[in-house]
């Protein structure tokens, strides 16, 4: 393609573009100008470094060291770096970026300021929950010998079970000659006790020695399962009990059954399995958009679905530090008491955590403009001169928005007819490039 032709083409979409930028000023309300938004020459009176019409020079302007397209008529800091500006020496091409508005277009458009300021955001996040079993209180009922399971008294999962009350009999060999040299301990007792006439001495020694062997024998039958009631039973009778009742050592419902009437069973037999729901987990779901708010001590309310009034408060404690592929969410846990047995695991609940309030620089939600380049503001610069400049945000808050990288606290952005003014800023680029390449 020739140059003319080029130069033809470049014309005709200069054209276009400025119908757009019009077309935007008038179904905004209002009818287009040619000095409605217009660049900052250099030469411009409230900024330029040349004469303005050879007579009157202009006022001198400032620049921040690392942001050079951050320029003012007096000293001060940068409200991108906070850096001190310093005095330009010379003619700035960067004078032409950004857009130029007079004070009764201004007035016309609507266009509002605001400023980066410190604001305490908060927010209450509505979210639900799984009851589930508190895994501290899951008690594993394994046999302490070998032998056979004669009778079971746990026979379905989710059988209530009351502390002491029996689980199983087993009959373990093992435990019947245990039995035995038992009662023959207590036996050589009592014959030393009936032949002595005195307990001194060697004699009681001896007697001393059984006594302490008679209490090693109960705590080793203690540890295998053996009830206070055998034992007082096999002292008194001096005969052993071959089927030994095993009882529960606290309260709970079934949650598993490893074993059945008649199986062998082992000390690394699991027979059966124990959970107490006198205290409950909460599994909470919290979804991508509200892990910025959400932390470890949070305060959390519970509520039964359909229902307004709250069921009880806790504290909020991180269960998972994962996402889950599937679901795309991250469960948290909070620890609740059930002494009412009104939570039952596996139900759902309605819960509300209270997303600590903390400071964080914030501008409103409308000055945020959301582009395919990534969020945007118009700065204002001063003297009706605004700039588009890109930002960083994070959490949102109401009418607020946290602005984490981009302005410092104390800038100024456009929050109403920024798109406007972007158009207007954009159409002057396109323009300064096509003239560049004259």
């Amino acid at each position: 393609m020739t140059r003319p032709f080029a130069k033809l083409r470049r014309f005709g979409l200069l054209l276009v573009m400025a119908a757009g930028a019009a077309a935007i000023g008038y179904y905004a309300g209002q009818r287009p100008r040619h000095d409605a938004a217009r660049t900052l020459p250099s030469a411009h009176a409230e900024g330029g470094l040349d004469r303005l019409d050879g007579g009157a020079p202009a006022k001198k302007l400032w620049v921040c060291p690392m942001h050079s397209h951050i320029l003012q008529d007096h000293a001060g800091s940068c409200p991108v770096c906070g850096m001190d500006l310093v005095e330009s020496g010379g003619t700035q091409a960067h004078d032409s970026e950004g857009v130029h508005v007079d004070t009764a277009s201004l007035q016309r458009m609507g266009v509002r300021l605001a400023s980066v300021e410190r604001q305490n955001l908060g927010r209450e996040l509505q979210t639900y929950g799984n009851v589930a079993i508190d895994e501290a209180s899951i008690r594993n009922v394994s046999p302490k010998v070998e032998g056979w399971i004669r009778k079971l008294h746990v026979d379905a999962v989710g059988q209530p079970v009351r502390a002491g009350q029996v689980l199983y009999e087993i009959y373990s060999p093992e435990l019947v000659q245990r039995q035995r040299e038992y009662i023959e301990l207590l036996q050589r007792r009592d014959q030393l006790l009936q032949r002595m006439t005195e307990l001194s001495g060697q004699n009681a020694q001896v007697a001393a020695s059984l006594a302490r062997e008679r209490i090693r024998s109960r705590e080793r039958f203690s540890h295998a399962d053996v009830g206070q009631d055998i034992l007082d039973k096999i002292e008194k009778t001096h005969r052993t009990v071959d089927v030994v009742a095993v009882r529960a050592p606290a309260s709970g419902f079934v949650t598993q059954i490893g074993a059945r009437e008649g199986s062998y069973v082992g000390p690394a037999t699991n027979l059966l399995s124990l959970a107490d729901t006198a205290t409950v987990w909460i599994d909470i779901v919290l979804y991508p958009d509200q892990l910025a708010w959400v932390g470890e001590g949070d305060e959390a309310t519970v509520k039964l679905p359909h229902s307004d009034e709250p069921l009880l408060k806790g504290r909020l404690k991180f269960a998972s530090p994962t996402l889950d592929n599937a679901s795309r969410t991250v469960r948290a846990r909070l620890v609740a008491a059930n002494a009412r047995q009104r939570l039952r695991p596996g139900s759902f609940v309605d819960v509300v955590v209270a997303a600590r309030p903390r400071q964080a620089l914030a501008l409103p939600r409308s000055a945020v403009m959301r582009t395919g380049r990534g969020n945007m503001v118009m700065l204002a610069r001063g003297n009706g001169h605004f700039l588009p400049f890109p930002v960083e945000t994070g959490i949102e808050s109401g009418d607020l928005i946290e602005i984490t990288e981009g302005l410092q606290e104390g800038a100024q952005v456009a929050v109403n007819g920024q798109f406007l003014l972007d158009a207007a800023a954009s159409l002057n680029d396109a323009a300064q490039r096509m003239q560049g390449d004259r």
